[in-house]
């Protein structure tokens, strides 16, 4: 099976994304982007070395300079294109996807992923399968030894942080990095940031020892660790370190959700100024409530991150992010990034004596609940026509499948870009009334 859709391309790598399928992206990105250097970079999963080494190779024989950046997280490929000259990028990584799958995701010269028209054209061209010309002069691969270094310098340097105050604290954290692109570079931002660290699944091996996100069903480990060690926090990421699950010192996860709640909270703190802030359209209520306090605002996008990015460009949101576990901040880059995300949570733990526990109550309470029907051979657009008529005392927005809302709760219904699923998702103030609203959409399919 191989999916294409906004999010990139993803596949098995034993029948559909094998390095020979591959090269057929890497001659599409060089015919489409413009003269001048590509970033690359890949997760831990090693089906992504030769995937990787043959697309760089056709790019050399076309004459580009490659930017290798190895094993590291999405978002530091995303860094390195916005603080180079480097025209665009792509990482080797399936994200959340099982072992089994790898996958491609490309990266504009403004250091975003490729818009909707960017990938139908670059698609159209793997299909057309041109023939190109090896270069007269065959380009130059560079390792990039320093690209995580880079970020992490760039994190320590927000405006909306206080370093000494955070390194101050000497907070001691367990971090989960899956054994992912992350299992380097978090343990080493949490050390900049003067932490005392327990490193969890941090060995760079592709072997994802727990469930690839970071749901709280997949951090009872990490619970443990935090509760075992005293520890003030834990963080986890999935295996290409764009999204963090935080678990506070009692080893309770805050579910995903909390994660750009958390970072925005500190970050009103810190900024003391109005803000317009993106999310998604399945993401918490918390942050719209807790920005009513504040005067501020959230506006809503279509899901997947690119949309957030251009809703962000749109309305010129500093911050925007997405209920999984994204944070996008404009002054680092314009992509969801771990790093960025443990830094504003630990400058929100710095601004308060109280635990993260506290911090986090003090925050308005919803609960989400995340479901998913698999639909091979269903038409996804039939249900959601279906699903318009359930709910007549709900407003309806249909920018991106269908939600429902209601003052305090609602729920959303929308077919996935990465798998062959619905999603369901619906948040209330308790979790009864969430799964009321998710089994009545079930009850249709």
């Amino acid at each position: 099976m191989l999916i294409r859709s906004i999010s990139g391309v993803r596949g098995l790598v034993k029948t559909h994304l094998k390095p020979e399928e591959s090269v057929a992206y890497a001659k599409a990105m060089h015919k489409y982007l413009p003269d001048g250097a590509i970033v690359v970079g890949r997760d831990s999963r090693p089906s992504g070395d030769l995937i990787l080494e043959s697309m760089c190779e056709q790019l050399v024989q076309l004459g580009r300079t490659v930017i290798h950046c190895g094993i590291v997280p999405t978002p530091t490929v995303q860094f390195m294109v916005y603080n180079t000259e480097a025209v665009g990028g792509f990482i080797v990584t399936a994200s959340h996807n099982p072992i089994e799958w790898n996958g491609l995701k490309f990266v504009r010269g403004d250091s975003t992923f490729f818009h909707p028209d960017d990938c139908r054209n670059l698609f159209e061209i793997v299909d057309q399968d041109p023939v190109i010309k090896p270069a007269q002069e065959p380009g130059i691969i560079w390792q990039e030894k320093n690209a995580v270094q880079k970020h992490l310098i760039s994190c320590v340097s927000l405006k909306c942080i206080s370093l000494n105050r955070i390194q101050r604290k000497r907070f001691k954290v367990v971090i989960d990095s899956v054994n992912g692109a992350g299992s380097d570079a978090l343990p080493a931002m949490l050390q900049a940031l003067g932490c005392e660290v327990i490193e969890l699944n941090c060995e760079p091996n592709g072997n994802f020892t727990r469930g690839t996100e970071p749901l709280p069903e997949n951090l009872v480990e990490l619970g443990k660790m935090v509760k075992k060690h005293h520890a003030h926090a834990g963080f986890a990421i999935d295996p290409d370190a764009d999204r963090l699950a935080i678990v506070n010192e009692k080893g309770e996860p805050l579910g995903e959700e909390y994660t750009i709640v958390l970072a925005a909270d500190g970050y009103l703190k810190e900024m003391n100024q109005i803000e317009k802030f993106v999310l998604n359209l399945s993401s918490s209520l918390a942050l719209d409530k807790l920005t009513e306090l504040e005067g501020s605002s959230v506006v809503r996008s279509a899901v997947g991150e690119i949309n957030v990015v251009n809703k962000m460009n749109e309305v010129n949101a500093n911050l925007g992010g997405e209920g999984n576990g994204g944070v996008i901040l404009r002054e680092c880059h314009l992509g969801r990034d771990s790093l960025v995300g443990v830094t504003m949570v630990l400058n929100r733990m710095s601004q308060s004596s109280e635990p993260l526990s506290v911090i986090h109550q003090s925050l308005p309470q919803f609960v989400i609940v995340k479901d998913k029907v698999n639909i091979k051979g269903i038409d996804a657009e039939d249900i959601i026509k279906k699903a318009a008529n359930l709910f007549n005392n709900a407003e309806k927005n249909t920018l991106d499948g269908i939600k429902f809302i209601w003052k305090d709760k609602w729920v959303h219904l929308r077919k996935s870009n990465t798998e062959p699923i619905i999603r369901i998702y619906a948040e209330a103030p308790d979790k009864n009334q969430a799964l009321e609203l998710i089994d009545k959409i079930k009850s249709l399919i």
